[in-house]
């Protein structure tokens, strides 16, 4: 036994004097300065710095201060004082390191210099930058281009994005995964399908005209504090929430505007959801498709009484395309099924279903909770299928919009970052730079993991990111990541993926988006793209960490100058020298959207590239909105079983995905141990598991693969029967690599089949 993790409640609101605390704790570690407040000050406002953490709007007209407690977290730790200097890697070996906590190895500080790993002393070593170039481009050009992966992490801007994935079809694969892939790839496939648009339908704006919004599988208090703003907003005009989530999160229950002197001082927290519904993690299809029921049901009392009906028929004759086969597998799904697989009864759901037939315009928002399940895109399907029976996607205050969790992963998919050829304008890429792009399919980062344990995957270069500690099955992933024979990192800070070097092994430091990025032409802007597909300028403006430090285009265009062979149209130093001639190139291969892009980019509230969807122009088979019928009603798909738990994992309020600022996760009440499973009192009491008490948690999945993590702190919590929780990515080793979203192969991490195994000594 150890000292138990109690649960202290939290009380107070999300934001006010919490926020403060907590961002004062982070800089406190990261040791910022107060410097960064001048950086904050600009933050997310025409002529500063777009913020690296999540991809919320940036408004035309910006408050004072225009950050939330994460982004001022992101930017402390971009900003630390702490270097990370070859005298380091001089102190500790690669081996030492790979035991140290992912805080630990980001905490030292920002890289310095370019590094090689030499396997005999098994350190990184000091290089200069044309070594690192010439040593890398050699080792592509002798490799299969179909053997190597290029990975993005999310945050690079528009302009070196568009460079990485063109560098990448010049030297011959499509093999362009990147961090959404692990979390929104599922809307990227399932929206599609049913709007023809693979992102958000909604402005910003919206949220200032909807009378209520579904908000399903989504904590914004801890991972996109920004939009608490808007949905306060709403609420105080009368706009009612409705909640669904396996946890109660502080963010959706009452927030307090940290902008709001008297709020802060005198006033009372605002309420923000008016229903909060805690579905079984897996279950959202289920409460769905009761709160649609409820619908239906309203509608037709409405018509008995003569009048108009609830459904929007004009809309639904016009825009709509499979409404009668919905309602068919509506009528023949029974309440009893509804309540067993949503863990809601069938009260909450119609009081959820009155609220969206009253109301005249609805917004859906949603997260990762729906999209990393095995059947992500059906609930999604069933989330559209909601909002389209009163015409609430394509008219001002209503549309269905998920919430990004990177600053640019968004963006990156639109200039080019795909595995999927059909999504790029290859032939436009042929005439501008006259070369024939591959077209055959690249992997996404399941398949680069599924090469991997194949000994396919003989080349990783990562643009950011710390893939090897978030992807799933991390056992057997890091067995056989340093069996690659390459692998090159651009990173800011030393992490866990660094520490798995190919034969041949290189960490290539870059700036972050708030220092000065200075080349040839002076200055550089880069360009970001939001959740709401508007485009923004950032220009960095602190000094940078170390004066050998390169911007992510210089790096990569360095690479891909020593790797390709020469050509006059592919002008990687004019590129470099100045960032405008790069947003030409991209207004170019995009000229719909991205036109005149680099006079737009600094206008305020950035410029729209557009979403046909938006306009109710149907990009799907039919020309119309699909309503879709649910094949399952448990979107975890791996059904139930004596003693068989629904993991789900969880993002820590200090903690930025696999950055962990401190053990505190404040807005939960834990602090002190990140190795806990929490379960509720019923489930404890069931399984004869007290307090504290350490167990093993094994996955409970039918592939011969033996997967489990020990020592994990048995803490009760208030979740829902059958379902236990808790952090990413220490619990990642639990998640198989083929339990995936159907479509999308995103890494079901949201509903995990798993058992507990106490042991034998501390058996009741």
């Amino acid at each position: 036994m150890t000292e138990p993790v109690t649960p202290k409640a939290y009380d107070r609101p999300t934001g006010g004097w919490g926020s403060l605390e907590g961002m004062a704790k982070v800089e406190l570690a990261g040791k910022a300065g107060p410097s960064a407040l001048e950086t904050l000050a600009i933050q997310n406002k025409p002529e500063g710095h777009m913020c690296t953490s999540c991809a919320w709007a940036k408004p035309p007209n910006p408050h004072v201060a225009e950050f939330c407690e994460n982004g001022a977290k992101a930017t402390i730790w971009d900003l630390t004082s702490k270097r990370c200097t070859p005298e380091f890697f001089a102190e500790h070996t690669v081996s030492e390191l790979r035991k140290w906590s992912d805080h630990d190895l980001e905490v030292v500080g920002r890289l310095t210099e370019p590094l090689r790993y030499d396997a005999a002393s098994d350190r990184y070593l000091p290089v200069s930058w044309d070594e690192a170039f010439a040593a890398i481009g050699l080792a592509l050009r002798r490799l299969d281009p179909r053997s190597t992966t290029f990975y993005t992490s999310g945050k690079a801007g528009l302009e070196a994005s568009y460079l990485y994935a063109l560098f990448a079809r010049m030297y011959g694969h499509n093999n362009l995964p990147d961090s959404s892939n692990m979390c929104h790839e599922t809307t990227s496939v399932g929206l599609n399908k049913v709007v023809g648009s693979g992102v958000g339908t909604c402005q910003s704006e919206d949220l200032a005209h909807c009378d209520a919004i579904f908000y399903l599988g989504q904590n914004p208090g801890s991972n996109s504090p920004r939009i608490l703003h808007p949905l306060k907003d709403a609420v105080e005009r009368g706009c009612k929430i409705v909640a669904f989530n396996p946890l109660r999160e502080r963010g959706l229950i009452e927030f307090v505007d940290p902008q709001n002197p008297w709020q802060m001082t005198f006033g009372k927290a605002t309420k923000i959801a008016d229903q909060y519904l805690q579905v079984r993690p897996g279950g959202d299809i289920a409460a769905l498709m009761g709160v649609c029921k409820r619908v239906i049901e309203l509608d037709a009392i409405a018509q008995a009484a003569a009048g108009d009906g609830v459904l929007d028929r004009g809309f639904l004759a016009e825009h709509t395309h499979g409404l009668e086969d919905f309602l068919t597998k509506l009528s023949s799904t029974r309440w009893d099924e509804i309540e067993h697989h949503s863990g809601l009864t069938r009260a909450e759901l119609e009081r959820a279903g009155d609220v969206y037939a009253e109301a005249r315009n609805v917004i859906g928002i949603y997260g990762m909770g729906l999209t990393q399940q095995v059947y992500g895109s059906q609930a999604i399907g069933l989330l559209v299928n909601l909002l389209l029976l009163r015409g609430n996607i394509g008219r001002q205050g209503a549309g269905c919009q998920p919430i990004r969790g990177h600053s640019n992963v968004q963006g990156q998919r639109t200039v080019g970052i795909s595995e999927k050829p059909e999504l790029v304008p290859l032939d436009k890429l042929k005439e501008i730079f006259g070369f024939d792009p591959p077209r055959e399919k690249g992997r996404n980062t399941v398949e680069f993991l599924e090469a991997l344990l194949s000994g396919e995957a003989k080349a990783f270069i990562g643009l950011g990111g710390n893939l090897a500690r978030a992807v799933p099955d991390q056992t057997r992933v890091h067995e056989v990541w340093r069996s690659t024979e390459l692998t090159v990192h651009i990173a800011t800070r030393l992490n866990f993926t660094h520490l798995l070097p190919g034969e041949q092994a290189w960490l290539l430091p870059c700036l972050v988006r708030a220092e000065q990025d200075m080349q040839a032409s002076g200055p550089q802007t880069v360009t970001i793209e939001d959740s709401f597909s508007h485009i923004y300028g950032s220009i960095g403006r602190r000094e940078p960490a170390s004066e050998r430090l390169k911007s992510e285009v210089a790096i990569v265009a360095g690479i891909a100058k020593a790797t390709l062979p020469p050509n006059p149209r592919w002008q990687w130093d004019a590129w470099t020298d100045d960032y405008a001639a790069i947003r030409e190139l991209i207004a170019r291969t995009y000229p719909d959207q991205f036109h005149d892009m680099s006079a737009r980019m600094n206008q305020p509230g950035g410029f729209y590239r557009g979403n046909e969807a938006h306009d109710r122009i149907w990009k799907t088979k039919s020309g119309k909105a699909e309503f879709t019928a649910p094949t399952v009603l448990d979107a975890g798909g791996t059904g139930e079983a004596p003693g068989r738990f629904r993991l789900v994992t969880l993002r820590a309020n200090d903690q930025f995905n696999t950055t962990i600022y401190n053990d505190a996760d404040r807005l939960r009440g834990l602090e002190g141990n990140r190795m806990i499973v929490l379960m509720n009192a019923r489930e404890m009491q069931r399984a004869l598991l007290s307090e504290g008490e350490l167990v093993t948690l094994t996955t409970d999945y039918d592939d011969g693969i033996a997967r489990e993590v020990s020592g994990l702190a048995v803490t009760p919590y208030d979740l829902p029967d059958g379902c236990v929780a808790g952090y990413y990515p220490e619990l990642n080793p639990l998640v198989p690599l083929n339990h995936h979203e159907q479509l999308s192969k995103t890494p079901a991490a949201k509903g995990v089949p798993v058992r507990i195994r106490q042991p034998h000594s501390a058996r009741h």
